[in-house]
């Protein structure tokens, strides 16, 4: 968890669409993708007015700004197998100049917290094989990397 009082967790709106969309522009970026605020935007808009994702904010509160320093997104699916709602953690990220401070573990929390509130029977994610960073911080809270499946991804477009 953090330990600067500044800095505040929150379920994003509408109202702080901007904020998410410069971080959700980096997150795509950092995955070697063209950065793109404007459809970026859009994309999250669209989750957001259709209930389709939740997206958990970290900002630092200055005497007169606020500045975004990570989010998470949750995207609600389901469990044939274990007849239960899961959630997918789809998307983490943490600017720059935030990581090491505790951040991302706090929104990874801020996202058991929902998932728990939500009854969902599962949080579920996938990282990069070379995304060292965030396999080590998934495994020091818990997540187990599963050895038992493969995933396959048929690319439509």
């Amino acid at each position: 968890m953090t330990n600067d009082e500044n800095i505040v967790l929150m379920k994003a709106d509408l109202d702080q669409i901007d904020l998410v969309a410069d971080l959700f522009d980096k997150y795509r970026v950092f995955y070697e993708q063209p950065s793109n605020v404007e459809e970026g935007k859009k994309f999250i808009r669209e989750r957001m007015e259709n209930q389709q994702s939740v997206i958990f904010l970290a900002i630092e509160k200055q005497a007169s700004s606020v500045r975004p320093l990570g989010f998470v997104q949750l995207y609600p699916s389901f469990s044939s197998v274990n007849l239960a709602k899961i959630l997918i953690l789809n998307d983490l990220y943490v600017d720059q100049s935030a990581r090491r401070s505790g951040v991302a573990k706090s929104l990874m929390q801020k996202a058991k917290e929902h998932a728990l509130e939500t009854g969902a029977k599962e949080l579920t994610l996938e990282t990069a094989s070379d995304n060292h960073k965030a396999q080590h911080l998934y495994e020091l809270i818990g997540y187990e990397k599963d050895a038992e499946h493969f995933y396959y991804n048929l690319l439509l477009n």
